[in-house]
Parts: C-alpha cells; structure tokens; sequence
C-alpha cells in the first residue's frame, strides 16, 4: 500500500471562505445611521482591493480602513452573525472535510481573530490554527488600532508568519488575493490555488498554480472526499441560436462553465463542438442526429429552449442515455395572441389595404371587411396553444370547433368536430396547431384544401411540413382561400444571413413570418426559466419528471447519502443484479426509484455514505447498461 504524501491546507478567510470582506460588512453595521454610509463603504471597498491587489501596503489599508469604520467592541457580536450566514457554498456544503482534516488545516488571514474564531469553530478548526490580526480598544470599547507587532499586520505579512509556522508536508495556499500568491512566489507554499468562487482578480490567475472556481475543484483535483461527485465547474454547456441571457445566467451561478453561439451549426460543425460537452441547449434550428449523438463523448443533457423536439432524434438520445427537456408551455400565450392578431386582420382584408397602401393606392372601402365576432374558428391540433386560442377566440365572440386524434376535454364552449374534413368544411377561419410528428407530415394536402370553406382563412403556425405549400396556393390565387398567414416553413433558412424562398413571396392575401410565433421577450424570459431549471435538476439531482424521452421521475432530495443514476435497457432481470451487487458489498440502500418505458429503465439508488468503489465499476459491467452517474 502506498502511503499517502502529507498535505497542509492554509485558507485565506475574507472573499474566500466567506464571500465578502468583513471589513465592508462591518461597515454596514458601524455605518449603520452614517449619512454619508453609502459613500464610506465605497470608500472602504475601494480601499480593501488597493491592499489586495498590492498597490499599497496592507498596513495603509488597515489604517485607512479603521479610521472610517469607527467600530466598536459591541458590533462584533452582529458581524459573527452577519458573516455565518454569508459562508462561501462550496465550503459550506464541504463542511465534513473541514471535520475530517481539521488538523491539517489553518487559516491564515490579514482579518481579525475577535471575528474569524468564532466562525472557524463550527468547522472544528480551534483558535491555535487561526493566525490573523486583532484589534485595539479604548476604555469605552471603541476600536482604536490593531496589534501593530502582530507580522500579518505588516507588508509580506503572509509570508514571514507562515515561514514561522514551518508547516510540514506540501503546503497548499487557498486564496483570492496577491498576498496569497506571494508566498508561493517566495516559495513558503508550494502550490497557489486562485479561489475564485466570489472574486476573480486577473492579476494573479496567470501566476496560479492552480485557478479554483469552488473547493469542490480542489477537493478533485487532490483526490480528496468532497459533498459532491463531480465539480461543477467541470460540467461544460455549450448553447446555440442567442439563447436569452437570463438562462446564461442562471448555468454561470450554478458554477457551469458555458460557451455561448449566436447562431446554429452544421452537423458536421456541431459533431465537434459537441466534443467534452456535459450539457447542449438549442432552439428550433439545430438537428440534433444520429450522427450528431454518436459524436458526444460525454453529454448528459439536451434542452430544447422552445416547444417543439421534432428537430432531436429522441430515440437515438435516449438510447445513448441523454435527457431531453424543453419548455412545453413557456411561450404558448405569444404564438396565441399572434394568431388572434393575424386572424382579425386577414378578416378585416388589412394585408391586402397595407400593400396597396405602399403602392400609392387609396381604397377606402368597406367590402369584405367583416368582425372575427360570430365566425366560426376551426382549430386543427386542441393541445396547449390550440386549447388557450380556444379560450381566448371564445371570449372574443367566435364559435370554436376543434379536432383532435387523441380524446381532449373541450373548454368553454367548444365544440369537437366529428373529423377533419367536418372542421374544414364549417369554419371561417382555420388554425393549425399540430406537432411536428411524422405522421402529421402534409396532413393538409390537395384533398383536404379542397375541402375547406370557399371564403375562409387559413394560418399555419404550427409545422411546416404539414401543408402542401402549392396546394395552398392554387387555392389563395383562385380565391378559395381568402388569406393565409404562414409562420413556419419546410425548409427554413439556418440563419439571418441566408435567403429565404417562398412560392408566396408578393402576395398580398399572404402574412409571412420567420417564425416567430413563440419569439416575444416574455416568451423567451419564460423559457429561459424553465428549460435551465429543468437541466439543472437533472443535473445536480438527478430528476428526470420534465424529460420528453427518458422515464421521467420526480425524486426526493438525498440527505447523507450517495446516488446513483442507472439507465439501462428494460430487460428483465436487470433490477435483481443490481441489488445483488449490493448485497454483495454489504451496502444498504436507503432509497430506490425506478422507472421504465418500453425500451430503457432509470433506476435512481440511494446508499449510504460509506462504500466500497468497486461497486461502481461492477454497476457498469451489468449487461445492459447504457450510463452510469453517481452524485454526491
């Protein structure tokens, strides 16, 4: 057995293992009835980053500091509490290292004991292995200095104390500052670790030995138990198509490194980018493939940041066992109030006038001008954006009538046409709101135009693939068909850049559109809530109740325990050799979901902290299986 070399972790303590400097939260509460307190605490920050970033010596920034604070002995007490609360994440989750290798740890910090022991204390660390400053009082307890012999009160006062401790072993030091990085520069420690989990200051990380979003990459990196089976600044998000900023945000502050593209990529393109990716979010425009899933050595997720998935092969994602999410119901009233829109003005015949208006014409006339109120509203398609169109054309007068291949509940008022060729026959307006799936492909064909009511209006915002684009428009130049509105197209340009073509180009009964029927900033700012929430459950927990195209299952949080996520294929047998291994180790299971469909099973187990790490590698040799992760 190979003993293991002897490591000693010092820590800095402010913006490090708190995600603040105390001094400014001391400022909040000295400051407190200060008028001019907004401006002092400017002032104190902008202090604390001089020292930090080596532009003036660490004693002229305590001085300076101080004398602003005017502190006193009795607010300590507040900023202990104010400080515990403001704990950095990952050392407050990795709590039970800070336990286990207490005697391995110091804090070393240019801060002051009077606040940093007692908040240590809850980490097992006790005051012997705390080195910091301490303050100076008056009779009346105000804070009038601090110990001025005291080394780390001093310029290098980091490195002349920890030359004085003589720590043994490999000395590890964990901060944000260029005091931090000074005594691996003068060679007291031997490796640098920039934390920046609060703040990145740039002119250390290119003299790190190591850049350290979270203690949870330290912890990796050393091979040292942590709260979490994997760092999340490992996990790599690559987003395509201008995905909103909002979901670019929430990825970064859950600590995921994100690349973002404005535009989609090819698939030969995407094969690549694809490469070491954890995470892939899309719109509309990117075909996720076969070959495209082949290419992803390490994916997890998929999130399709609108309604539709008709452009990922499910079937193969899931067989490779990669979750899809997308946002069922995110920007369903946008596509809604936009068919409302375009419904009254095709009635009102206002493309037709707008046109001949850019012409120079001027037909002031009321001749086929008519009210949507009374009509009747065919909808094809009753799921969550044909059903609210239902709600809302009701409340505006019109009489709907709806056709679905699967049973709906109709709401309001409604009515369910015995077929499709009843509702076309009937209605005076006609809304597709159908899925992109293969058996919908041109439902609406020469046959089913024919059908349709001389006079009527059609709108198609649903799939484009569904019409049969030259039917509908012998039918428009004949005037069968009064006026159509067309979001979506069989083939649509990839980006802004490219052309696009249109057997309706130049009609004046036709409102064409990029496809933006869901695209309104409410719609996006919905979706950008949704789809990431749903992503990073999956991620960090392992809940899978949003997936399109694994077996969703809603799991519990698992609290002193291990998980791990079992896809497989749905053989039997299967769940019997899982727990035969377990039994195997002596591992006790404390909880266990599963869930199947007809192809695969997701199997969630919760063990106990404590196991032995082959089981891991025995899980992954069941026949069958197709992933394996373990969390916590």
């Amino acid at each position: 057995m190979i003993e293991q070399k002897k490591r000693t972790f010092v820590f800095d303590f402010d913006s490090t293992l708190t995600t603040v400097e105390a001094f400014e939260e001391l400022a909040e509460i000295s400051l407190k009835s200060d008028p001019k307190k907004k401006e002092k605490i400017a002032q104190i920050g902008r202090i604390t980053d001089q020292g930090v970033d080596g532009d003036i010596t660490f004693t002229e920034s305590l001085e300076k500091r101080l004398k602003i604070l005017g502190a006193h002995k009795n607010h300590l007490d507040p900023l202990v509490r104010r400080l515990s609360r403001k704990i950095s994440p990952s050392i407050s989750r990795n709590k039970e290292f800070f336990v286990k290798y207490a005697e391995d740890i110091y804090v070393v910090s240019c801060g002051f004991k009077e606040f940093i022991d007692p908040i240590m204390a809850k980490y097992k660390i006790p005051s012997e292995r705390i080195f910091a400053n301490t303050f100076e009082y008056n009779k009346g307890g105000k804070i009038t200095g601090f110990d001025r012999d005291n080394d780390l009160s001093k310029p290098d006062g980091k490195i002349d104390q920890l030359r004085k401790m003589n720590l043994p072993g490999e000395v590890h030091m964990i901060g944000d500052g260029f005091s931090d990085y000074q005594t691996r520069a003068a060679g007291i420690a031997d490796k640098f670790h920039a934390f920046t989990e609060n703040i990145s200051r740039k002119n250390i990380l290119d003299k790190a030995d190591h850049i350290a979003p979270s203690l949870d990459e330290i912890l990796y990196t050393e091979n040292l138990p942590m709260s979490i089976s994997y760092p999340k600044n490992r996990i790599q998000v690559l987003l395509l198509e201008g995905i909103h900023e909002d979901a670019v945000a929430q990825m970064k502050a859950e600590g995921y490194q994100v690349e973002l593209l404005s535009g989609s990529l090819s698939e030969d393109e995407l094969c690549v980018a694809i490469k070491g990716k954890h995470v892939l979010g899309i719109r509309s425009k990117s075909q996720i493939t076969q070959k495209v899933v082949d290419a992803a050595d390490r994916l997890l997720a998929i999130g399709a940041f609108c309604i539709g998935t008709n452009q990922i092969d499910l079937d193969a994602c899931m067989r490779k066992g990669i979750s899809v999410f997308n946002a069922p119901f995110s920007n369903t009233r946008s596509v809604v109030e936009m068919v409302i829109g375009e419904m009254i003005m095709l009635m009102r015949g206002t493309v037709e006038k707008n046109m001949a208006m850019h012409r120079g014409e001027w037909n002031k006339s009321a001749k086929g001008s008519v009210e949507i109120r009374g009509k009747k509203l065919g909808i094809v398609g009753y799921g969550n954006i044909g059903s609210q169109l239902s709600v809302l054309a009701e409340s505006l007068g019109m009489q709907v009538v709806y056709f679905d291949t699967e049973e709906k509940l109709a709401l309001g008022n409604a009515q369910k046409a015995n077929s499709l060729k009843d509702l076309l026959k009937k209605s005076d307006v006609i809304s597709l709101h159908v899925s992109g799936n293969p058996q919908n492909e041109g439902m609406i064909g020469k046959k089913e135009i024919s059908w349709i009511k001389p006079g009527a209006v059609f709108l198609n915002l649903a799939r484009g693939k569904v019409v049969d684009l030259e039917a509908l428009k012998a039918a428009l130049v004949s005037g069968q068909i009064r006026g159509a509105a067309i979001d979506v197209f069989p083939v649509e340009p990839k980006s802004n850049d490219e052309p696009f073509y249109s057997p309706f180009t130049g009609m004046d009964n036709v409102i064409l559109t990029p496809h933006v029927g869901g695209s309104t900033v409410e719609a996006q700012k919905n979706i950008a809530a949704y789809v990431p929430d749903a992503l990073v459950n999956y991620i960090n927990t392992g809940d899978s109740f949003a997936s399109v195209n694994l077996p969703g299952i809603r799991v519990p949080e698992a609290k002193g325990a291990h998980r791990l996520l079992h896809v497989h294929h749905n053989i039997p047998g299967i769940m019997a050799r899982i727990n035969n291994i377990f039994s195997r180790f002596n591992i006790n299971v404390v909880g266990q979901y599963l869930k199947t469909n007809q192809e695969i099973g997701y199997l969630v187990t919760d063990i106990d902290k404590e196991y032995n790490s082959d089981v891991v590698d025995e899980l992954k040799r069941i026949d069958h299986t197709i992933k394996l992760r373990v969390l916590y």
